[in-house]
């Protein structure tokens, strides 16, 4: 008794990692543009204009509007909308139209797109501002053009991003270190606001350009736009010991422009990790062991469903506890594998001590009861 007492302490220390956060994003299939009248042409460029913003928010990235399918239906705009209404904000008009999220899918399982569900990463960001010799870390209470271009296209993107705050991170994080991309201070800091990846961003005139490249800005003064260099690092924090990736260094001449096009990479790079192929259809089965009850089985088979990854549930085993559910997949099992990750409803423990055996029925523990 005392060896299975020692064992089962083993594999849950193995078991836990830190607590990482899905969010499931709303208005998917509604998108908000500017419009400079209530005239029917202006109207129907802004639905136009809305429906192109929701299939890049559904699909994922902007490649699907060259997709031939996707283009044969742009100029059909009305089929596909809902409702839409006007709204005024600071003296600029805009038009919020929805769409019929069941003939967008249709669209992109036609045109064998992958699509991107509703439940999705959220990241924490820290963007670090350099201006001359001062650095300036943009938190949620910023008020700067930088955090306005954040937020359009997180939204424009479909992307959860969290900016710190600035009265915890003074205690919390040195902007030495987030400078430095130190990656335990940045990790430790970011535990907080539960994400599933990290992204440091720095933007500087100064001391990432080259002396030549500072040279030029000396001599130019008003006469040319000044250098700006940008570049990222991206921490998931699936485990601690998770390696930190570097992109390149960018150059431009427009903050808001270097910062939309890292957040756009960003976006690109989760979209490929999450994003469910619809020209396959996949088995999968697995195992859930602690089901004790008619509601238990009932709220997990509910739950199966209702994951953008999976097609159908079925039962196929029933033993003491454990029910056994073939599932069919809108996309890989490694989709599936991250959507359960993302959100902890079940959890799977594996065995460190077992061999491995990758033809074995993945064992979960439903966590919500």
């Amino acid at each position: 008794m005392i060896y299975r007492f020692v064992f089962t302490v083993v594999l849950l220390m193995f078991a836990v990692q830190p607590v990482v956060n899905a969010v499931e994003v709303k208005d998917l299939y509604l998108a908000k543009v500017k419009v400079d009248s209530q005239s029917q042409n202006d109207r129907n460029k802004a639905l136009k204009q809305a429906l192109r913003a929701v299939l890049v928010k559904v699909g994922g990235q902007q490649q699907v509007l060259s997709h031939p399918e996707i283009k044969a239906h742009l100029n059909r705009y009305n089929r596909f909308v809902t409702n839409y209404r006007y709204e005024r904000e600071q003296d600029q008009q805009f038009l919020s139209a929805s769409f019929d999220q069941a003939k967008i899918n249709a669209l992109f399982v036609n045109a064998n797109l992958p699509l991107w569900g509703s439940l999705r990463p959220q990241i924490v960001l820290w963007l670090v501002n350099e201006q001359g010799l001062v650095r300036e870390l943009a938190t949620e209470e910023s008020s700067q053009a930088l955090i306005r271009s954040v937020d359009e296209l997180a939204e424009l993107r479909g992307l959860p991003i969290v900016l710190p705050k600035g009265n915890v991170t003074q205690q919390t994080v040195n902007i030495s270190d987030l400078w430095g991309r130190f990656q335990q201070p940045i990790y430790q800091a970011s535990i907080p606001y539960l994400p599933e990846a990290i992204l440091v961003i720095r933007i500087s005139d100064n001391t990432l350009l080259s002396e030549e490249q500072l040279l030029v800005a000396e001599q130019c003064q008003l006469l040319c736009q000044p250098n700006i260099a940008l570049d990222w690092s991206f921490i998931s924090t699936a485990t601690q010991e998770e390696t930190q990736r570097f992109s390149e260094r960018y150059y431009g001449t427009s903050r808001n422009e270097l910062v939309s096009q890292a957040l756009n990479e960003i976006a690109d790079d989760l979209y490929q990790r999450y994003a469910l192929t619809t020209d396959v259809n996949n088995q999968f089965t697995l195992e859930v062991a602690n089901v004790d009850s008619l509601t238990g089985y009932v709220k997990i088979k509910a739950f199966l469903e209702q994951l953008s990854a999976v097609q159908s549930v079925q039962l196929t085993h029933v033993k003491g506890t454990v029910r056994r559910f073939k599932l069919t997949l809108l996309g890989s099992k490694q989709a599936l594998l991250a959507s359960l990750q993302l959100n902890k409803a079940l959890n799977q423990y594996i065995d460190p001590l077992a061999p491995v055996e990758p033809d074995a029925v993945p064992i979960f523990y439903w966590e919500q009861q």
